[in-house]
């Protein structure tokens, strides 16, 4: 059924296209800021794309902190530091240089900026209570979407989870998308990424909290990257392919971060929380299984977006169910996706894994409820 009333959240400006980073001190002046704060991790410093970013804070004639302390999968701890650091340096705005990690950092410390406690204390949704700093997100893969979204995904060590923090506050202010930035991506993180953006789009189109301009979205981007991502795959230098992966992402980001996620997430999130998995390739290794499962519960929509990606179909609605599930396992074979037992994740581990998937919140909106831990552990096998 289609839903008639909804809510769909949009905030960020964008700035798009080649070049688009020399933008940079127009925004930082249009807002006014005297010192900011540039987060960015070690791989952004070795490409050379930090040092153009510092160029053009300098042209806004802004001081600038620099945190580069940024890992995969950020935990609580590094919030907490990057964010004594900004305290104390009394930075006024947040500039985001790279992938998901750096721009979710950037979100959590832009929380606590203007608001009490740990980052702990945010976790779930709507617990954010004041407006945060200006925040530009510069992001160079295209594939978490996390420059346009509302989400921060974080790791509790102590509890050894790996949560959200879902606000709109927390919403970029400005996305600067310059698909010159993803050229430095090495092929397995390019193709990590892309997958994580295929996953967005298809776990938010079949969520049940889609709504019609979710499903655009998601359609679209799912349209967009999977033409595309094999290509940028296979030659790193056809900025075309970059262009519009970059573009699928945004278009991607749009609609999940309106819609959620659902079971594929529930288990990346565990992975990457017991094991460091890197998300984009926690997601790819079981998204076929998940889509396999989930079949059941939306067919037609399976068959949507088999017919969005070009895959004939035949008319019978029990086998067409399965089609995008197929296609998604030998994608990421293409792609040399490692497997859980590449990935050095030991199957002795399952059940405990399966128990922490189920506690996850994310799987309130994946269209097959009722997940139980066999069917976890099925998956996970699948995926071994």
């Amino acid at each position: 059924m289609i839903k008639l009333s909804f809510n769909f959240f949009v905030k960020s400006n964008i700035t798009f296209g080649k070049g688009a980073v020399e933008k940079l001190p127009e925004i930082l002046k249009g807002y006014g800021l005297k010192k900011v704060m540039i987060v960015y991790d070690g791989g952004v410093k070795a490409a050379g794309i930090a040092e153009k970013i510092v160029d053009q804070v300098k042209k806004a004639e802004v001081e600038y902190l620099i945190f580069d302390g940024v890992i995969p999968n950020p935990t609580n701890e590094v919030v907490e530091e990057a964010a004594k650091l900004a305290k104390e340096a009394k930075v006024e705005g947040m500039v985001a240089v790279g992938g998901g990690s750096s721009i979710d950092l950037a979100k959590a410390v832009n929380v606590l900026m203007t608001n009490p406690g740990t980052i702990g204390e945010y976790g779930g949704m709507n617990m954010v209570k004041n407006p945060c700093l200006p925040l530009i997100a510069i992001p160079t893969t295209a594939g978490t979407s996390s420059e346009i979204t509302n989400v921060s995904a974080l790791i509790d060590t102590e509890k050894v989870i790996k949560y959200v923090v879902i606000d709109n506050k927390i919403v970029a202010s400005d996305v600067i998308a310059d698909p010159e930035f993803t050229k430095t991506m090495p092929v397995s993180v390019t193709a990590a990424t892309g997958m994580d953006a295929i996953t967005h789009a298809v776990e938010s189109y079949i969520s049940n909290e889609a709504t019609p301009l979710t499903e655009y979205n998601s359609l679209k981007g799912l349209s967009i990257l999977y033409e595309n991502l094999p290509k940028v795959v296979e030659n790193g230098s056809d900025m075309e392919a970059r262009e519009n992966m970059m573009l699928g992402c945004i278009i991607t980001g749009f609609g999940f971060s309106n819609a959620n996620l659902g079971f594929v997430h529930a288990i990346a999130h565990t992975l990457s929380a017991h094991f460091g998995l890197a998300h984009g390739l926690a997601n790819a290794c079981v998204l076929p299984y998940v889509m396999e499962y989930n079949a059941e519960a939306c067919p037609e929509k399976m068959v949507d977006m088999a017919k969005t990606i070009g895959l004939p179909v035949s008319g019978n609605l029990d086998e067409d169910k399965y089609l995008l599930a197929h296609a998604l396992k030998d994608l990421i074979v293409k792609l040399k996706i490692k497997t859980l037992s590449e990935q050095n994740v030991p199957e002795s581990a399952f059940d405990r894994l399966a128990e922490d998937v189920l506690k996850e919140p994310v799987l309130g909106f994946n269209p097959r409820q009722g997940v139980t831990k066999e069917d976890v552990i099925t998956i996970l096998k699948k995926a071994y």
